[in-house]
């Protein structure tokens, strides 16, 4: 028998208001499997606002018909919901994307247009995509995924050449849904003396600087692969001049000299890559706001169910981690360190787990552990568009990791507080938490949120110490029928939309309080402590 036939859903407890409440009376049979020891004196460390980021594929932009669905009342409606965020346009085809500037004549009711007048920057955020263009655009984004599969299997990737628009909505885009817009630009352009041609950048650069559109820079993608993807090798050190050529640039521009610059977004640390990330640090430190890199756990064409449950596998974390934090310490100590883009499994994600239930034990485990290891901002690939790892599906619904989220973005405030964890069984592996004080713009100050995970079948027991027991607490249970599923439960109740521009009430279970929580077997867990007054928190 397979973990995914022996996956039982454990008994869901009804409370007064029908839905999940705590066993009043714990199962004696169980083992104690942490006993947790907070300190709520300090602060471990901050992470900024934006911790939990998202990204759009440029692949989105391949068809330039498809960035109209940046404009469907649904994903803005979903999107908005997760601001404060960085929005990441990038990816693999930034590196073959040619902005074209071609004026073109604009229809004032397409969604997401602007006039031809280079001077007007309004942006109208209730210009709605139509529902009948929206339906016949995910038909055809069917076709479309087909193409860009075979694409990437064959690692051959024609260039395109955005038009304007594409660039209009996707500043309407974040403009409306309140992202900080990151947009890559293609570093394989590039002179017989391999010296990044900045003309084309150029170019973006001073149309988006004549629509006053507030936007950050990234150049490249993945620089270590690009000798795999377009027979270009580059080096860290050249990677570095090409950057403070970019910062030149932004300067120069006057509109974009305090905007954000990130990179070298360089795959995790492999071979050759940290020497790459060597070189460009000492040519380039000093042009970039952060240091980017990306992490994925496995290869999504040949992982399995089991791997995204297992604590080995969702370690290798710190050790990348700490290898990247080595590096930049050593050679620019000042710098933030951002996983740029980041999901499950690479190759565009593990059909039929990155997009399910058991997805999200990797997703919330990175961002615990991420936030405790000093990365100050994770960007989850990808939040609609190409793939299986992204979190709106392909009817632009939203995926369990979508909920994860923005569970993560309403209860979990930014300031990471430092927890001793002790075993009191064997199974203590599978079992995972963090603390962070509570987002303050859902609770009162002093509170904490306790982030928690069961990757044990069965249920587990967490012993906190008096100063949370003797607090109320609120309980926000995920779980699903199935690891495999593409919905979710929310302390018994499935979690959807109810409709376009609605989304569900993501409310708590109040229960008083215990010196023992209970975890559900495959369960995704967050704890509020309303009174504890948490001097870190204050």
């Amino acid at each position: 028998m397979n973990i995914l036939e022996a996956f039982i859903i454990f008994p869901v407890l009804t409370g007064p208001d029908g839905g999940w409440a705590l066993d009043p009376d714990p199962v004696q049979e169980l083992d104690l499997d942490l006993v947790l020891e907070p300190d709520l004196s300090a602060v471990l460390r901050r992470v900024d606002p934006r911790f939990l980021s998202v990204t759009i594929d440029a692949s989105l932009a391949a068809e330039e018909s498809f960035m109209a669905l940046l404009s469907s009342s649904k994903v803005r409606t979903l999107s908005s919901a997760l601001s404060p965020s960085f929005l990441r346009f990038g990816g693999t085809r930034q590196d073959f994307m040619k902005f074209k500037p071609q004026r073109r004549k604009r229809n004032s009711k397409n969604p997401g247009s602007s006039s031809s007048t280079s001077s007007n920057t309004t942006v109208s955020c209730q210009q709605l995509l139509p529902w009948v263009v929206e339906k016949q655009l995910k038909m055809n984004w069917t076709l479309q995924q087909q193409i860009l599969i075979k694409e990437d299997l064959k690692r051959k990737f024609p260039t395109f050449s955005p038009p304007e628009v594409t660039v209009d909505l996707l500043n309407s885009f974040s403009s409306c849904c309140g992202f900080n817009l990151i947009f890559g630009l293609n570093a394989l352009l590039r002179t017989s003396e391999n010296v990044w041609n900045s003309s084309n950048a150029e170019t973006l650069i001073k149309y988006c600087q004549s629509r006053r559109y507030r936007m950050n820079w990234e150049l490249g993608n993945e620089p270590n692969s690009f000798e795999k993807k377009a027979g270009i090798r580059v080096d860290g050190h050249q990677l570095g001049l090409d950057f403070l050529r970019l910062r030149e640039l932004m300067s120069r521009s006057g509109f974009y000299r305090d905007a954000g610059l990130f990179g070298p977004d360089v795959g995790q640390p492999r071979d050759h890559r940290t020497d790459i990330l060597g070189g460009f640090l000492q040519t380039g430190a000093e042009a970039v706001d952060a240091v980017t890199w990306h992490h994925y756990y496995v290869n999504g064409r040949d992982t399995s169910l089991e791997d995204f449950l297992d604590p080995e596998i969702l370690d290798t974390l710190t050790s990348k981690t700490n290898e990247v934090m080595e590096k930049v310490k050593l050679l620019s100590p000042t710098k933030p360190i951002w996983l740029g883009e980041t999901s499950s499994a690479y190759g565009g994600g593990a059909v039929g787990l990155s997009d399910t239930f058991v997805a999200g034990f990797m997703w919330l485990d990175k961002l615990g552990l991420g936030a405790t290891l000093g990365l100050d901002v994770v960007m989850r690939q990808v939040l609609v568009g190409s793939g299986s790892y992204h979190l709106l599906d392909e009817n632009l619904d939203p995926l369990p990791d979508y909920w994860l989220s923005l569970l993560y973005k309403r209860l979990v405030g930014p300031e990471v507080l430092k927890v001793r964890k002790r075993s009191g069984s064997a199974r203590s592996k599978r079992v995972r938490t963090y603390l962070h004080c509570s987002n303050e713009k859902s609770y009162s100050r002093g509170s904490v949120t306790l982030i928690s995970m069961n990757l044990n079948q069965n249920p587990s027991r967490i012993s906190v110490p008096l100063v949370l027991s003797s607090s109320s607490l609120e309980a926000f249970i995920l779980q699903s029928d199935r690891l495999d599923s593409r919905s979710v439960k929310l302390n018994g109740r499935l979690l959807q939309m109810l409709e376009d521009e609605t989304l569900p009430d993501l409310r708590g279970t109040r229960l008083p309080p215990s010196d023992l929580l209970q975890l559900p077997g495959f369960s995704l867990n967050f704890f509020v402590f309303l009174d504890v007054q948490a001097a870190a928190c204050l």
